[in-house]
Parts: structure tokens; C-alpha cells; sequence
């Protein structure tokens, strides 16, 4: 029993090594799992920086079309110019008549 318990305690040290047991490869896991929980975490700032700003854009350009929209109906309603400029020589034959 004590050959058991010795080899056993052996087996269990080695698989607790820190480097190049279990014990290594949960430190290793730990460490990946928090630096790609913060690398997450940063991406999801970023995007929702990214959508504020979106959404910001698509804002303007949607005051921006309706802007040129007003300025378009407006300038079809206008009233047309009811006199037009005659050239000088139509101009002066009149006067000369």
C-alpha cells in the first residue's frame, strides 16, 4: 500500500506542476481567458462607439437631404421671372422704333 500511495503522490505532484503539469496548462487557460475577456470588452466599446458615431452620420445626412429636398420643392414653386432680358440690339431696334 505504501508503494501505491508513494507512487500515487508522485503522479499527482507531476500533474500539479505549474510548468508542465495540469497545474500549467489551468495558469496558461486563466491567463488566455482574461486577456481575450478584455480584448472582448474592448471590441465592444469600440462597436458601440462606432454606432454612436453611425448613427450621428446618418442623422445629418438624413436633416441634410430633407434640407435639399425643402430647397428643391421651393425653388419648382417659385415664381417664374415674367420679364426676360432682350439682347442689346433687340433692345435698341425698340427703342429706335
Amino acid at each position: 500500500m505504501a508503494i501505491y500511495c508513494y507512487v500515487l503522490s508522485r503522479r499527482l505532484r507531476r500533474l500539479n506542476d505549474l510548468e508542465t503539469g495540469l497545474g500549467g496548462a489551468i495558469a496558461v487557460m486563466t491567463s488566455e481567458i482574461s486577456r481575450l475577456d478584455q480584448a472582448t470588452r474592448r471590441a465592444r466599446d469600440e462597436a458601440q462607439i462606432a454606432s454612436k458615431e453611425l448613427t450621428r452620420t446618418l442623422e445629418a445626412a438624413r436633416k441634410e437631404k430633407a434640407y435639399w429636398a425643402l430647397q428643391s420643392s421651393l425653388a419648382m414653386n417659385a415664381p417664374q421671372a415674367a420679364r426676360r432680358l432682350r439682347p442689346r440690339k433687340a433692345a435698341q431696334e425698340l427703342s429706335d422704333a
